[in-house]
């Protein structure tokens, strides 16, 4: 699948434009860690692209997100294994099945809510911009319990042992990841 068929796949479930960001800012980060890890770019790209491409349709049946996407690519012959159990692991919590067990599932577990607290950190800067976001400043906001209380902290840091990044690296690479494209994010 290109991406533009899979832009074409997202546009077609999801209308919450707060929605099709968060997807752009974790296949940034996706797109990212597999330079880091000298993976297949495309792939992981492709993986942090569709991973909540279902939400909207399974919000109040949480035990189907991502099983609807997997329904939705497999009509779209999307065969790869890789891409299908990144998909499906990304729930795994709801769904007790698929739990992440390589470098590509990981990295999606771990970058997915990390996307969630840089936005939270550009969200209260004066000028709610991702240029004015710092390494310094979002270590500062982690350490703030209150802040951005939503996010599972522990599961973006499961990259120091899951990932072998230390924290402060793994917020580096997804913050310039999601600089790079902050016209697209609208921050």
């Amino acid at each position: 699948m290109t991406r533009e068929e899979a832009l074409a796949l997202l546009d077609k479930h999801l209308k919450t434009s707060n929605l099709k960001r968060h997807c752009f800012a974790v296949e940034a980060v996706m797109r990212a860690l597999a330079r880091r890890f000298d993976k297949d770019e495309e792939k992981w790209g492709l993986v942090g692209l569709l991973h909540d491409g279902d939400y909207e349709e399974t919000r109040d049946t949480p035990e189907f997100h991502t099983i609807k996407m997997v329904e939705w690519l497999k009509k779209e012959g999307v065969t790869d294994k890789e891409v299908i159990g990144a998909i499906l692991s990304h729930n795994f919590a709801h769904t007790g099945q698929n739990p992440p067990k390589n470098l590509l599932e990981w990295s999606l577990y771990c970058c997915d809510e990390l996307t969630g607290f840089i936005v939270a950190c550009a969200l209260v800067r004066p000028d709610a911009s991702l240029a004015s976001v710092n390494i310094e400043f979002m270590e500062k906001k982690w350490k703030e319990k209150s802040f951005a209380a939503g996010v599972n902290r522990q599961q973006i840091q499961e990259c120091e042992g899951r990932l072998k990044i230390p924290l402060r690296e793994f917020m580096q690479i997804a913050l310039s990841a999601m600089q790079g494209i902050s016209q697209d994010l609208g921050l």
